[in-house]
């Protein structure tokens, strides 16, 4: 069986059964939304006396976090910012409030609704003069093999996409569905959740949560990604 045609963009979503991609379309049967609806509670919750909340800046999310995840990562200050990054940014800057926890429930949930607020819309990653030196490093990471097993990201998720790896198909690994609900997680996890599984798999020392590699790594496979649709929150096995 030969590999998949990597220059083709396929989302893991056409690698599903019929029962998954019907879990991750219908939204009364996709687990993420609870988490979607908690972000929308935490974006309008009541701040207290001398805080604002995510509303009082932003208004309808609806409306001005329509397109922002498309966006992401990208340079915001001068430094490479995800999505989560920013979220706590604008905690710490904005709102006077700690930092949220990666992979905590109202990070999770907060991103989960900001990216839901694009659902379906291109990715719109590109390389610009500001980012450039980032993507490099990124895509560094994503052909360079790592771990004792000493695997690249690109071994697998291009030169075998569309191959077998213990009997699933194995995937072109675009990130274009996250936050996701994994069945095999039973809750929802970011990205960066994701990435450190892999690297874990091949042995390889993780990067850390938020970390400027974290971010590096991302902005390449949302760059490579680049005009697909967000399907965020995706559910994948």
């Amino acid at each position: 069986m030969a590999a998949a045609d990597s220059s083709k963009k396929q989302s893991s979503y056409e690698l599903m059964t019929t029962e998954n991609k019907a879990m991750q379309d219908d939204a009364t049967l996709n687990p993420a939304m609870f988490w979607v609806g908690d972000g929308e509670n935490l974006w309008n919750a009541k701040p207290s006396s001398n805080k604002s909340n995510c509303a009082a800046c932003h208004q309808d999310a609806k409306k001005s976090m329509r397109g922002v995840a498309t966006q992401f990562p990208k340079i915001v200050k001068g430094k490479l910012q995800t999505l989560e990054g920013q979220i706590n940014q604008c905690r710490e800057s904005r709102q006077d409030l700690p930092k949220l926890a990666y992979e905590s429930k109202d990070l999770l949930a907060l991103t989960a609704y900001i990216a839901f607020q694009s659902k379906g819309m291109p990715i719109t990653v590109k390389e610009t003069p500001a980012n450039r030196a980032d993507l490099k490093v990124g895509s560094k990471w994503f052909y360079e093999r790592m771990g004792q097993l000493n695997l690249s990201c690109a071994q697998c998720h291009e030169e075998r996409a569309g191959l077998k790896l213990g009997g699933s198909l194995i995937p072109q690994g675009h990130p274009n569905a996250y936050p996701i609900y994994r069945l095999e997680w039973q809750t929802l996890g970011s990205v960066q959740r994701r990435l450190r599984n892999c690297m874990s798999g091949v042995r390889a020392q993780q990067f850390e949560y938020g970390s400027p590699e974290m971010a590096q790594l991302e902005l390449f496979l949302m760059w490579r990604a680049r005009g697909m649709p967000l399907e965020s929150p995706g559910v994948r096995p």
